[in-house]
């Protein structure tokens, strides 16, 4: 079975790399439609909306994909910062304060019809030690908040500023790994 990932994303690759999954990575091409208010929601639609556009082209031996991951803090979808400036007002708002992290997966077996596409969707709740406007703007200035929902990896840098987590690690990374492979598994299907 040939496993695809419909996102260009790093981290996804990095985190489906090491559980030892051999794939190969064909991002969506299409232009994201939020049609949406609730964050669950948001990620459960845009995630299927990757994985159905490269399982259109897909072979039917494949396995295809798809993720998306927000930050909210209450209500409000914190995207990917357009600059500076916003990095640092989205950081702002989550210093000293509890969040949350939401993917939505969908996987899509071209061959197997409808009854093998399935989404679910993973939150992680984030509590951020308070953080001085020098050290937000230390950070925003390495240039690691600025591909990033919420303007953090909580993988990199921004480690030294994340109190507590409840839930997933790899959720917060993009990719809630091991759901997936439950999920997966629970439906016959084994990647690892």
């Amino acid at each position: 079975m040939q496993i695809i990932l419909a996102s260009g994303s790093p981290r996804r690759k990095e985190i489906l790399s090491q559980i030892g999954v051999t794939f190969s990575v064909q991002p969506a091409q299409g232009e994201e439609r939020i049609t949406k208010q609730i964050p669950e929601e948001v990620v459960a639609n845009l995630s299927a909306q990757k994985a159905l556009e490269v399982a259109a082209t897909a072979g039917e031996d494949a396995l295809v994909i798809g993720a998306d991951t927000i930050v909210a803090m209450d209500g409000e979808i914190l995207g990917k910062p357009k600059d500076t400036e916003e990095a640092v007002q989205m950081l702002s708002k989550l210093a000293g304060r509890t969040h949350q992290v939401y993917t939505g997966v969908t996987y899509c077996c071209p061959g197997a019809g409808a009854k093998k596409t399935k989404t679910f969707t993973d939150c992680t709740e984030v509590e951020i030690y308070p953080m001085t406007e020098e050290e937000i703007r230390t950070y925003v200035a390495t240039g690691e908040p600025m591909d990033k929902a919420g303007a953090y990896a909580v993988q990199g840098l921004f480690a030294a500023f994340v109190k507590r987590l409840s839930g997933d690690f790899y959720n917060v990374m993009g990719l809630p790994v091991a759901r997936l492979c439950q999920e997966l598994k629970a439906d016959g299907i084994s990647i690892v």
